[in-house]
């Protein structure tokens, strides 16, 4: 019988890259972070701090495509191109810092 190993798991087709790394983390020892517990003025703010990140990242996508197609230089495209990946780096973890922040800021 193909596919019956499955029929006990909890979930079935493709899994979310969000459901790999929590159970990494679980396999890892660390426990899954509990949204629930989050109180709904910290969701929004939490929310609104990704919000605010994915429109960060889209600008600076957006004017990365812009410079790369008025560069012909390869070496002025790769360093276009790095500056680009370290300013990404650098949104996402001030994103990172900020969510870490407001979650350790919850009220009970």
């Amino acid at each position: 019988m193909a596919g019956s190993a499955d029929k006990g798991s909890k979930t079935t087709g493709m899994k979310s890259a969000y459901e790999l790394a929590l159970e990494r983390l679980e396999s890892q020892g660390i426990e899954r972070p509990r949204e629930e517990a989050l109180s709904e003025e910290t969701r929004a703010a939490v929310a609104e701090a990704r919000q605010h990140a994915a429109a960060k990242l889209a600008e600076i996508e957006i004017l990365h495509r812009d410079r790369l197609q008025s560069e012909y230089d390869p070496a002025k495209r790769s360093e276009e191109e790095e500056t680009y990946l370290l300013e990404r780096r650098r949104i996402e973890a001030e994103r990172d810092k900020k969510i870490d922040k407001l979650r350790g800021e919850r009220s009970d």
